[in-house]
């Protein structure tokens, strides 16, 4: 006896598919066989199961792609409780919804995979074309959050409400959550295209708040009290850094012949990340006019090497690192003056002095290597001296004429239980 909702078509004998040699080979599906009709139209089978909560469950076949491979499977998905469709009807007319992307004649098989083997495949041949100095914390959030919450979910399974669910789940700080969601809206850019999934979950997902800290700056004062303290070669390095704003493995992946003592400049198209050394960060050279008592002392870095040979060198004679340079050489010497930051906060000194000085938005942008002004702009920060001085402005602008008495309302301290109201904000002698 057919249980109620039974669909005869469900099973009827499997159609006779033709498969080419391509499909048993691994090889990517093309030609005819991309072009192959579509199985005939499906309504599917609908069943209600469960006693004190039922629900609706929808059964149909589908296409599917496995290792070059196309398979027809039975699919099985619910769609919704007895109160949501309370008659059959309703509840058909939301599995023919479901079905009618498969209905479609547009319809190809797509392939399948869990999100672990997505992930697997994805590392293998779109990763490894990022830059070197993003491919380590991609691969560390894949390792220790992605694939563990994630990785045994089928592709099409992660739907927004799933990932709503994984933001809410997480016990991490707001900024690695959204850097979470950044990377796996990356990787999602990829299955959309490969043809693992059809939908976008990232469309209303709700993201924790975010209040960026303020990021340490060094003042003109500090910079030269750092510079002052530090020792050769480190204290032409900061310099360098301090009037150039470069980054700091821009600095490091500096070269002999990147300097020009004759027009006193020096061009920035390089960056070391970890053991590489590649392009800077907006892939376009940055050149920088060198002051000439900078260009002075750039001149025994210069004079006599080969333009190949790295402009700054370590005491063991070898290229700076990164690293090192923070965590060896600044880190105990701003321990050492009492001061707060890294590397960074010269770039944030850098971007400070030159609002100060009034120069012009495209110039600071071209030498911080920003593309947008309002990047430029949250490097800047506010200088006590200008904040002082428009103080004294308003000042002079809003204050009182001093001749003027000010008074103030008063009540006696026995008549303190009389205020109403009206006499609010009195003072009670």
């Amino acid at each position: 006896m057919l249980e109620p909702g039974h669909n005869s078509q469900m099973t009827a004998p499997a159609e006779r598919v033709i498969v080419l040699p391509e499909a048993n080979s691994g090889l990517p599906l093309r030609g005819d066989f991309e072009r192959m009709a579509r199985k005939r139209f499906q309504r599917g089978q609908l069943i209600l199961r469960g006693r004190r909560h039922p629900v609706w469950v929808g059964r149909w076949r589908e296409d599917v792609i496995r290792d070059g491979k196309i398979e027809r499977v039975h699919m099985c998905e619910t769609l919704g409780t007895k109160t949501d469709y309370p008659t059959r009807k309703l509840a058909q007319r939301a599995l023919e919804d479901r079905l009618s992307t498969i209905n479609n004649v547009s319809y190809r098989p797509r392939p399948v995979a869990k999100f672990s083997e997505f992930a697997a495949r994805w590392q293998k041949i779109v990763l490894t074309q990022h830059k070197p100095s993003t491919q380590p914390p991609i691969r560390s959030q894949l390792r220790k959050h992605l694939i563990p919450k994630l990785g045994g979910l089928a592709m099409k399974d992660l739907t927004g409400e799933l990932m709503q669910s994984f933001v809410s789940d997480c016990e991490l700080s707001p900024k690695t959550v959204r850097n979470l969601v950044a990377t796996l809206r990356i990787m999602w850019n990829s299955a959309k295209a490969w043809g693992y999934v059809g939908h976008d979950p990232f469309g209303s997902l709700v993201l924790p708040d975010w209040d960026a800290p303020e990021q340490p700056s060094f003042s003109a004062e500090n910079i030269k009290r750092i510079i002052a303290a530090a020792e050769p070669p480190y204290d032409t390095v900061f310099w360098l850094v301090a009037q150039t704003g470069i980054r700091r493995g821009e600095v490091c992946g500096l070269d002999v012949g990147h300097v020009d003592l004759t027009s006193r400049e020096i061009v920035v198209k390089r960056s070391r990340s970890g053991r590489r050394i590649t392009d800077t960060k907006s892939r376009k050279p940055r050149i920088f006019s060198n002051s000439p008592r900078l260009a002075d002392r750039l001149s025994s870095f210069v004079m006599e090497r080969n333009p190949d040979e790295p402009l700054f060198l370590s005491a063991e004679g070898k290229r700076l690192h990164p690293e090192n340079l923070v965590k060896r050489k600044l880190k105990p010497l701003l321990k050492q003056l009492g001061l707060e930051g890294g590397l960074h906060a010269f770039r944030h000194g850098n971007a400070t002095a030159q609002d100060r000085l009034q120069t012009p938005m495209k110039v600071r942008q071209q030498r911080l290597g920003h593309v947008s002004p309002g990047t430029t702009m949250g490097y800047t920060h506010l200088i006590g001296d200008d904040d002082r001085r428009l103080v004294e402005q308003l000042d002079d602008l809003f204050c009182p004429d001093e001749h003027k008495e000010i008074l103030c309302a008063t009540v006696r301290k026995s008549e303190e239980k009389a205020l109403t109201p009206n006499t609010q904000g009195l003072t009670v002698q």
